[in-house]
């Protein structure tokens, strides 16, 4: 049932901070890491977006749910968020697609949220103290602060978390290309959004998406000119699969373009380590710089992991030299790594961008391009 404008709810944080609003979407208890976006708009794609499992979303942006929800701007099969924290939620959605109210849909898919807090000032508490495990709770539910507290700290960590093999595709399925094929990839399901195979499929290529339980000879039976690495959620120091699945085509010098989770798969397999930041990238606005050229692009991002080392740092590893390619000028985060003599390159960001700019689109079009060079 919809819930209660009036039914209490709470935002436990581990450090013992406590938010106190009204319940949103559906009456319970929901446990994750508390993070915050920056989106203005696309609260749809990123509730459906699988990079967030096990995360409980705050959203900056004050009003949330002005156009409702559709059935067309999902990026999965479902919501993957573990708990949503807005301030503002709408009253009534207007837009032409909408088909019900984004408090429905969040009561359909059971996902326990809570509305009328102070989002500025938690989003201000996880900047200074960084993302943390967190729960909210309403209804029966709502105990008492040392009790919720308590189910809070001895939840599981994200730091850690093998959470690819919760998202991917249990079976492989192919995305056809938009008239001729010019190209077939195989895509790696880390957490794969349903934009990714049509960006690549307007450009002319079969995308043929495979459970990331798959080995190379899987990979090279669908006979790819491509191997792709998706997004995802998760620490990608548990990703050992991953990481020798994607060091078995750098073997083979078949070309590889890897996005966000696949961008610290590659980074990892090119010897690289990763580390857990302290409040992440999430968002539809973040500039990039790529060092080659000085360019700057705005990036639709949702990272709590990155690649360790230094803007435009160039490496040898066990497939030649690298370089750290991009990266973020509000931190100086690695955003991309380039292989110099191997054809792979991957970006830390999205290019998909559902929703968000299309300014890294083009890369797509490189991603084309290195496998034209291949043949």
């Amino acid at each position: 049932m919809t819930s209660p404008a009036t039914t209490a709810a709470a935002l436990v944080l581990e450090d013992g901070r406590v938010f106190r609003g009204e319940s949103y979407g559906a009456i319970g208890a929901s446990l994750g890491e508390v993070v915050f976006s920056t989106g203005m708009t696309g609260y749809q794609e990123t509730l459906t977006d699988p990079s967030y499992h096990r995360q409980i979303v705050v959203q900056t942006a004050p009003q949330i749910g002005n156009t409702g929800w559709n059935d067309e701007d999902d990026e999965s099969s479902r919501i993957w968020v573990a708990g949503y924290v807005v301030r503002d939620p709408a009253r009534v959605p207007s837009n032409w697609r909408s088909k019900r109210s984004l408090d429905d849909e969040l009561v359909r898919q059971g996902v326990v949220g809570i509305a009328g807090i102070d989002t500025r000032m938690l989003t201000r508490h996880l900047r200074e103290q960084g993302a943390m495990r967190a729960g909210v709770f309403s209804g029966d539910e709502l105990g008492s602060v040392e009790e919720m507290l308590d189910r809070v700290r001895t939840s599981p960590q994200m730091k850690g978390a093998d959470l690819a093999g919760d998202v991917t595709t249990p079976q492989p399925y192919v995305v056809d290309a938009i008239g001729e094929r010019r190209f077939r990839v195989a895509a790696l399901d880390l957490g794969i959004k349903s934009n990714t195979p049509r960006m690549m499929a307007a450009r002319g290529i079969e995308v043929h998406v495979l459970p990331l339980t798959s080995t190379v000879d899987d990979v090279l039976s669908v006979k790819p000119d491509g191997v792709f690495l998706s997004n995802g959620p998760g620490d990608p120091a548990t990703q050992a699969h991953a990481v020798e699945l994607t060091r078995n085509v750098l073997d083979r010098k078949v070309p590889l373009f890897g996005i966000c989770f696949g961008n610290q798969i590659l980074g990892r397999a090119l010897g690289r380590d990763t580390y857990k930041m302290r409040y992440g990238h999430r968002g539809i606005n973040i500039p990039v710089i790529d060092v080659a050229t000085g360019k700057v692009a705005i990036t639709a991002q949702n990272h709590g992991f990155a690649l360790e080392g230094e803007p435009g740092e160039e490496f040898v590893s066990d497939f030649g030299r690298v370089q750290l390619s991009h990266y973020c000028p509000n931190d100086g985060t690695v955003e991309g790594v380039r292989a110099l003599e191997v054809p792979a390159f991957s970006v830390q960001y999205h290019p998909e961008a559902a929703a968000g700019p299309h300014d890294a689109a083009p890369l797509f079009d490189e991603f084309v391009t290195m496998m034209g060079e291949g043949r």
